[in-house]
């Protein structure tokens, strides 16, 4: 039933869905791991337990969200070596040394302190257990810069030679192909995004316990950090987007030009088309409302500045220009609601409104999702446009897909699609329970299994301890580090 299909089509899709699951994990980990580092900070610094209570309240979160986050990310890796083997073949020399530096530094990091950082508030020092944390959130960072490298390469490949068997090998230089042109825009701009992502979680959490219960010490804190949050940064998201562009207009134009939705050169500035409907087949934006001049504006910092369009490009390396302009637009869209409601906290925090005020909150709880769509917006703006190939002017997408048939590239991804609604979304609907309940004053963080370690053989257990001798001591170590 699946022969009449596309293979390649459908090696797109599967990889797109399953990376689509995948970056929301990451995007949403990284922040978070961050954050819980400045509310141990916070409590270290203060003593006051009300940071205590939600670094241990998020602590039972983000243990969920890094594992889904770890999962899903496995199973990418095993794509590589089936839809597009391929593009393994032809780039791993190049791509592979920085995956394997991303799991024997990033990787590594988070896995050996992880453990103390889940388990060990009362079993090591205040100080070590800090760093723990920290460490784990410094792990989520390094991971981001190695994988936004390789996929920065892609983009703006550099530092390569070509091998007589058709390979794309180093050159003399790894830190040119590390820090290619579109690598330092791509890194800044998706942490921030990240940042963001979280602050709008946390800040949508604590908006829906504040219309329960304005009182609450607890929902009032988290609300209060995630406005700064968005008042702060999301500006600066804005102006590092700016910059981002810039540069994909120098190195990947085409791309630029799906983005605006410009299919016809404009030797006198180019105007900014806000919305409309992009006909690939006419060459044309159809109803578009547009500013004169504004892209030019925008873009060259001139409004008369000449700016090219699709019909310099050949229409085999045209991009999808429909998906591109509109994904684009929702980011784009999303960026300003998000400096919108930081300017509207803002408000609220000078008037001493912050807590009072329903309708702040209510748009605050319908935010709270901003972000995931936001970073999944920017990456088919990315990915897509830079179609139609997977490494930018030197390796096409319909070249660098395995050998495979239809139906079996169609069953995988049915079977993908089945499980992994199954296991994130049962995940994702106890992410939700949990931030359902309000922080509270005691706030218990990820608990052991009362088993305990799994024994290895030939290893007596000692004698089995009182349980409630055991969370007794507990108890004693807890107001210790309070």
């Amino acid at each position: 039933m699946f022969e009449a299909l596309d293979a390649v089509l459908l090696a797109r899709i599967q990889f797109a869905f399953t990376v689509s699951f995948h970056f929301i994990f990451p995007a949403f980990s990284i922040g978070l791991a961050s954050y819980l580092a400045v509310l141990e900070g916070l409590w270290l610094k203060t003593g006051k337990s009300v940071y205590l209570d939600l670094f241990r309240y998020w602590l039972k979160i983000f243990a969920i969200a890094f594992a889904m986050g770890v999962v899903s990310g496995i199973v990418m890796s095993y794509q590589f070596g089936t839809n597009w083997s391929v593009f393994s073949d032809k780039a791993g020399p190049v791509i592979g040394p920085l995956m394997a530096y991303e799991v024997l530094t990033a990787f590594f990091l988070e896995a050996g302190f992880l453990g103390v950082m889940l388990f060990g508030m009362n079993r090591v020092g205040r100080k070590l257990h800090f760093a723990a944390t920290c460490m784990v959130a410094a792990g989520t960072f390094i991971s981001a810069f190695w994988i936004l490298s390789v996929n920065s390469w892609m983009q703006t490949p550099v530092g390569h030679v070509m091998g007589g068997n058709g390979q794309y090998l180093p050159g003399d230089s790894w830190l040119e192909i590390v820090f290619n042109p579109s690598f330092p825009y791509r890194l800044v701009h998706t942490v921030i995004a990240a940042y963001l992502t979280t602050a709008f979680v946390v800040g949508g959490v604590g908006a829906w316990h504040l219309l329960r219960d304005r009182t609450s010490v607890h929902a009032r804190k988290m609300f209060s950090m995630a406005m700064w949050m968005a008042a702060l940064v999301a500006p600066v998201q804005i102006f590092a987007g700016d910059m981002h562009g810039l540069n994909t207009l120098e190195h990947q134009p085409q791309k630029v030009m799906a983005m605006e939705g410009h299919f016809e050169s404009h030797p006198d500035g180019a105007p900014l088309i806000l919305f409309g409907i992009p006909d690939s087949e006419a060459k044309e934006v159809k109803y578009a409302l547009e500013i004169p001049k504004l892209s030019s504006l925008i873009l060259k910092h001139d409004l008369d500045a000449p700016l090219a369009g699709l019909d310099t490009i050949p229409d085999d390396e045209e991009p999808p220009v429909g998906i591109v302009f509109w994904s684009f637009r929702i980011m784009v869209a999303i960026g300003f609601a998000m400096l919108g409601l930081g300017a509207w906290s803002l408000l609220a925090r000078l008037r001493r409104k912050l807590y009072d005020w329903p309708l702040l909150h209510r748009a605050a709880l319908v935010m709270a999702p901003s972000g995931f769509v936001a970073v999944i917006a920017g990456w088919i703006t990315t990915e897509v446009g830079r179609q139609p190939f997977v490494v930018y002017n030197l390796l096409r997408t319909e070249d660098a897909v395995a050998p495979l048939a239809a139906p079996a590239v169609a069953t995988s991804l049915l079977a993908f699609v089945v499980v992994y609604f199954t296991v994130f979304g049962i995940g994702t609907w106890y992410i939700l329970r949990l931030m359902g309940k309000v922080p509270h004053t005691g706030e218990v963080g990820v608990k052991r299994g009362d088993t305990g370690p799994i024994r290895t053989a030939g290893i007596t257990p000692g004698p089995t301890q009182d349980p409630t001798r055991e969370s007794k001591g507990e108890a004693v170590a807890d107001r210790e580090l309070r």
